[in-house]
This record gives structure tokens, C-alpha cells and sequence, in this order.
């Protein structure tokens, strides 16, 4: 129950199909994704291009905000309701 929350930086293109990726790999892990106002993406070839975009700024600092809360929110559930027992015994195999 650990938090996974991606930021992408590129110069042109791609942070989508990146942004998604990178999230799936939170799913399969049982991971809790933090969300936004926006995708956390952002654009430039060096930092002082993305601190220039101010969406970009917004959207990254309302990620942290989520992460806190999230954090909080989830240890205040284990807190209350214990960890969720998940089973991670059973695999296919598709070669019979």
C-alpha cells in the first residue's frame, strides 16, 4: 500500500504513452496512484524551462499535496481497519 506517483519530462513528445506506462507498473503492484489536476507532465531541455511553465508548476505541486494526503489517509485506514490481506498464490500458466 505504498503511493506511486509519476512526473514525465520531455522536450517534444511522448509523455503520454511514458505517463501511462509508468503507471500501469503501479497497478500491477498494488500500488495506490496519486492523482492531479493534470497529467504530470512537463516540457522543456532544461529545468529552468519547466519552472517557466506555470500549469506544469500547478500541476506538479497539487501531485505533492495528494502524495501527503494519501499517505496520511492510508496509514490513518491501517490504523483503523488493519493492512488488506492480499493472496498472491495463485499464477496461470498458459502453457499446458
Amino acid at each position: 500500500m505504498k503511493v506511486g506517483a509519476s512526473i514525465v519530462s520531455c522536450r517534444r513528445g511522448g509523455n503520454s504513452a511514458t505517463f501511462e506506462t509508468l503507471n500501469q507498473f503501479y497497478g500491477i503492484s498494488g500500488m495506490p496512484t496519486v492523482p492531479s489536476t493534470y497529467w504530470n507532465d512537463v516540457h522543456g531541455y532544461k529545468g529552468e524551462d519547466v519552472l517557466a511553465d506555470p500549469e506544469a508548476v500547478e500541476t506538479v505541486r497539487n501531485m505533492a499535496t495528494n502524495i501527503a494526503f494519501m499517505i496520511k489517509s492510508i496509514q490513518a485506514g491501517k490504523d483503523q481497519y488493519g493492512k488488506p490481506d492480499v493472496k498472491h498464490k495463485q499464477f496461470v500458466n498458459f502453457i499446458r
